[in-house]
């Protein structure tokens, strides 16, 4: 799995847009574009390989024209919220990029099929119990 730093080049992919937030803040909310807005084209990418491109369209929720977005608005700095925006951008990248574990097949004791054959004995015992009573 290729680190986050062996990436770090993708950070001339990415675009940036700001636009007003929401939230607390005050008159500072209707005056300053602090929620930052992150683009990366997966298909159009440079540094990424086809089968990573490939992993993460499967992977990811991206737009029609191939776009990851990314929002932060979760401080009033636009400046953090860039590098809120990035730290989140190399997660979901690290996450899409895992490769799944294969699971591999088992199969259960003989302690655990007994036990579960008498546990449906007793069900069904109790079960017949409960049936209607001959006088």
């Amino acid at each position: 799995m290729p680190t986050p730093i062996q990436y770090r080049g993708l950070e001339s992919e990415l675009t940036f847009q700001t636009s007003r937030s929401s939230g607390p803040g005050g008159q500072n909310v209707n005056k300053v574009e602090s929620r930052v807005t992150l683009r990366f084209n997966v298909p159009n990418s440079i540094i990424l390989a086809e089968e990573e491109k490939q992993r993460l369209s499967e992977k990811l929720d991206l737009t029609t024209e191939g776009d990851l977005i990314i929002k932060s608005q979760e401080t009033r700095s636009q400046l953090k919220n860039k590098e809120i925006a990035i730290q989140k951008f190399y997660e979901t990248l690290k996450g899409g990029l895992a490769k799944k574990k294969v699971r591999k097949v088992t199969r259960p004791s003989k302690a655990a099929v007994k036990k579960r054959l008498e546990e449906k004995k007793q069900h069904s015992q109790k079960k017949q119990n409960r049936g209607k009573v001959d006088f």
